[in-house]
């Protein structure tokens, strides 16, 4: 696996910006089964990509400290992106466009300058907690991005003032209210219901003991009264906790449906 940690200019943050992109490569395991074949690091295609969403407190790290998606993605001949969007919750904010950024400047970025697919086909996004929400947002919202999505845990409704109103602790309150405003990411998905757009598909999965399992529950009913394909995993025992994350983010790219030149490989030892 080929890991490198970017740092650019955003036109969408007027500020350098720091994500990390995971790239499928030769191993040492390849290396050591090769039994005297040529080696080299020519690509068959270009990758499909798995964008990664972080959760509130975390950042582009989250995701790879503390689970073992490096070695997943490996394995499966996928790529991953990740990156801090501190606590913003992927939505455009008064001197933040991260909305923007995620779903229109960092595709272009990392396709332009990665061996990554651009066809909606090969592009997926995931993400926890926050991240869930940004992953139903932006996957509801721009539908025709995005091949399939899987919110994990997912906070399916949350404030525009994000950081301001709860980072602050929760007695906090932001400086001007009226600048508050609640996003759903239902209503994006019943507005482009009503447009008649086609959904990409939807792995939900929340531990039994989250406290976000009911609101969970009532976010995949929802989607599938509007006729939205969704993959449901629930577990005892698992609370909104990364053991949870680690299993779940594993079987979501197990279940991935992929169409690119990597689909039908066999798994990579690492």
């Amino acid at each position: 696996m080929a890991r490198f940690d970017v740092t650019f200019s955003s036109y969408s943050l007027f500020r350098d910006v720091e994500i990390t992109v995971i790239v499928p490569s030769m191993t040492i395991v390849d290396m050591m089964n090769a039994n005297g074949a040529p080696m080299h690091h020519g690509l068959a295609a270009p990758f499909p990509v798995v964008y990664l969403l972080h959760g509130f407190g975390n950042n582009r790290n989250g995701w790879l400290n503390y689970t073992n998606v490096q070695m997943y993605a490996e394995e499966r001949h996928i790529a991953i992106v990740t990156i801090s969007a501190e606590n913003k919750a992927y939505l455009d904010q008064k001197a933040d466009r991260f909305f923007r950024f995620v779903s229109e400047e960092l595709p272009e970025f990392v396709t332009g300058m990665f061996p990554i697919s651009k066809r909606p086909e090969d592009t997926y996004i995931a993400g926890l907690s926050m991240g869930g929400f940004g992953t139903l947002i932006h996957g509801l919202s721009n539908p025709e991005k995005y091949c399939a999505m899987g919110p994990l845990s997912a906070a399916p409704r949350l404030s525009t003032a994000f950081a301001e109103t709860y980072g602050r602790g929760a007695d906090a309150a932001p400086e001007n209210p009226a600048d508050v405003k609640v996003v759903d990411a239902l209503d994006a998905a019943r507005k482009n219901h009503e447009l008649g757009k086609k959904f990409p598909k939807i792995y939900m999965a929340c531990g039994k003991d989250d406290f976000l399992y009911e609101e969970n529950v009532k976010t995949r009913d929802a989607l599938k009264e509007l006729g939205i394909d969704v993959t449901w995993e629930e577990l005892d025992g698992y609370a909104h906790e990364w053991r949870f994350w680690n299993l779940e983010i594993e079987r979501f790219l197990d279940w991935l449906p992929r169409t690119d030149a990597y689909a039908d490989m066999p798994k990579t030892g690492v």
